[in-house]
């Protein structure tokens, strides 16, 4: 239990940080100010559970600051512990090509989160928390679901918004505004998107946090035709690869890809026919599995707008085997759609391994 002296040196700093005279502290705590004195003077011990309870709640401290633990307490202590751990290995292994297994992860730490919220337990690290997991959920999401449901994935990322407003920390605020923009732009929806990721870099606190949004800038800017915000945004990440560390989004294969996409996307397709005859640069341990798939479906465009026919179905229908392996519905759509009437083999390659992977994610 704690000790006296503890108590008081609370609630002396208590009433120190706050401007509080112990008529105004005893007041909050239904308690007289001699009252109030006597503790600070260590001549009052304050031992019943409920009381100290009472002054945990009143002056906003965990209960275990004034020494009341119990199985409640422990059982918070021990979910937060096990919600960290869960989303880091979640998101390890999104980025190791097993989204699927992510989303099994952390959907039952998100419904717990959620739960406990409903019920009125707010404590600011449980709300981190559960912003932290409802984004590492929609990512992970936004992998494993086909186009049509890819919304889904959009509205997780969104919830994460109104909890992170809470916390007004740049940092946090850009990378929720990041990762939400990719999905609204996954989803289809280019313009939030492009609103979303502009804030987003607007926000970055340093170069690593702006290097990190800048390639899905470039990549929501290709969607939309606009080649001004794209080629700006392609120019400065590529200046920051040398200055910042590189991650699964933030290396030269991935602006590679981009580019290609992105060139393709604002009319240029001479320009991404001769960017991809200089060859893609060397892959590197900091590229995703699942971005091999998202080049060789990219390249595999280019090939066949540069009129090869041969490479290009080569190149699809590698990207559809590895896109089966990863259960990445979405990829194989975009196979479909590549291959079009154009390329039968990598059509039909792309539409058994989509039939089939939706067959295994309804049984």
């Amino acid at each position: 239990m704690l000790a006296t002296r503890d108590l008081a040196a609370i609630l002396r700093f208590y009433r120190r940080v706050h401007g509080h005279s112990q008529t105004e502290t005893g007041a909050l705590l239904g308690y007289d100010k001699t009252y109030v004195s006597a503790i600070e003077l260590g001549k009052r011990r304050l031992t019943d559970v409920t009381a100290l309870r009472h002054v945990a709640d009143q002056l906003a401290l965990p209960s275990h600051v004034l020494g009341v633990t119990d199985p409640a307490d422990t059982d918070f202590r021990a979910l937060v512990q096990f919600g960290h751990s869960t989303v880091r290995l979640a998101e390890i292994a999104r980025q190791a090509g097993h989204a699927s297994e992510a989303v099994a992860e952390l959907w039952p730490l998100v419904a717990r989160l959620e739960a406990r919220a409903k019920d009125g337990h707010t404590e600011r690290e449980a709300l981190r928390l559960l912003a932290d997991a409802r984004l590492g959920l929609g990512t992970a999401l936004g992998n494993v679901l086909p186009e049509e449901r890819l919304s889904t994935a959009a509205h997780w990322t969104a919830k994460s918004l109104d909890v992170v407003a809470f916390f007004n920390e740049p940092a946090l605020t850009t990378t929720a505004l990041r990762m939400h923009g990719n999905e609204l732009r996954k989803a289809g929806l280019l313009g939030a998107a492009v609103n979303r990721l502009i804030r987003a870099a607007s926000l970055a606190p340093n170069r690593t946090s702006r290097a990190a949004v800048l390639p899905l800038l470039a990549r929501a800017a290709g969607s939309i035709g606009n080649a001004l915000l794209f080629d700006s945004a392609i120019q400065e990440a590529r200046a920051l690869l040398d200055e910042v560390d590189h991650t699964s989004l933030v290396n030269p294969v991935a602006l590679y890809e981009i580019e290609l996409r992105g060139l393709i996307g604002t009319g240029r397709t001479r320009a991404a026919i001769r960017r991809a005859e200089q060859g893609a640069p060397a892959p590197s341990t900091s590229v995703a599995p699942q971005w091999r798939v998202i080049e060789l479906i990219t390249t595999g465009r280019v090939r066949l707008l540069a009129g090869d026919h041969q490479g290009a179905t080569e190149l699809l229908v590698g990207a559809v085997r590895e896109a089966r392996a990863q259960r990445l519905p979405h990829q194989l759509q975009r196979v479909l759609r590549a291959a079009g009437g154009t390329l039968p083999a990598a059509r039909d390659a792309a539409d058994q391994a989509l039939s089939k992977l939706r067959a295994e994610m309804a049984a």
